[in-house]
């Protein structure tokens, strides 16, 4: 990128290319998720009676349970999908695994709800909890503070990739919805291509997207074991790992740097 190139002064090294996580780097996931379902627990009290700690406490347990007779568990695993997603994502997608999906969640959605009215001996709800949460997850959407002032500040200096675990109908609802695509020269999502972090090959296909190396490459994510172990394992020895409080996901793995925040990331670089 000749005079476009900058010294990463922390790393000792020249770096040309960033990759950005998405979920709870970019964009507030886990907090959004817990937001909507408390929104949900107080329409349960409102049309039900329904305690809302009991509620929330109940939710919780019973949808750990439901998953496990999701068909395509194993495959959420490897993508990168979670159970909280399977609430208000259509998974739209013509892959196999994303129609078993689409099918499952429907009766995973009333049966968490019914469930979780039934264990306080209330009536089943005609579907206005899973339709709550649904809307009320992507209404309260929001960005991570500060994550379009920094990639507008870093854009003109260096190639952004994004890399997203997830279903590619969802993830791509998210960025759309964030208004950030516009900030990176490509985008990967593991769903459209079988495997998700920390599988190197879903890191190489970026960088090849990319025209990129790896040992000029910084990859920046709130998860140890998904996009620090993942990055190193892929060679991408350089890794900046945003700790998010309550987010957490510990590995044996060091970060060459660690950040509270998306602003402390220019001074890095």
């Amino acid at each position: 990128m000749d005079s476009r190139h900058s010294v990463c002064e922390g790393m000792g090294m020249l770096v040309q290319t960033i990759l950005f996580d998405l979920d709870d780097t970019l964009i507030v996931d886990e907090a959004i998720s817990k937001a909507a379902m408390e929104r949900t627990a107080n329409l349960a009290a409102k049309l039900h009676g329904a305690d809302i700690p009991r509620f929330l406490a109940d939710t919780a347990a019973i949808s750990r349970s439901l998953w496990e007779d999701n068909p395509v568990r194993e495959w959420c695993a490897q993508i990168g999908i979670t159970a909280e997603e399977c609430l208000w994502g259509e998974f739209s997608d013509p892959l196999p695994e994303c129609v078993a999906l689409h099918e499952w969640s429907v009766s995973f959605r009333h049966a968490l709800f019914d469930s979780a009215l039934r264990s306080q001996g209330l009536t089943e709800d005609d579907g206005s909890l899973a339709a709550e949460f649904s809307h009320a997850r992507r209404k309260l959407q929001r960005l991570m503070p500060d994550a379009k002032e920094t990639l507008a500040r870093i854009k003109p200096g260096f190639r952004l990739g994004l890399l997203t675990n997830g279903a590619p109908s969802l993830q791509r609802e998210k960025i759309a919805a964030s208004g950030l695509a516009e900030f990176f020269q490509a985008i990967t999502v593991s769903g459209e291509h079988g495997i998700g972090k920390p599988r190197t090959e879903i890191f190489h296909i970026l960088l090849h997207a990319l025209d990129a190396r790896p040992e000029t490459t910084v990859m920046v994510g709130n998860s140890l074991a998904r996009d620090i172990a993942g990055a190193h394992a892929a060679g991408i020895a350089h890794t900046i790992w945003l700790q998010v409080p309550g987010s957490e996901e510990f590995a044996e793995v060091t970060p060459a740097h660690t950040i509270q925040g998306l602003h402390e990331l220019p001074s890095l670089l």
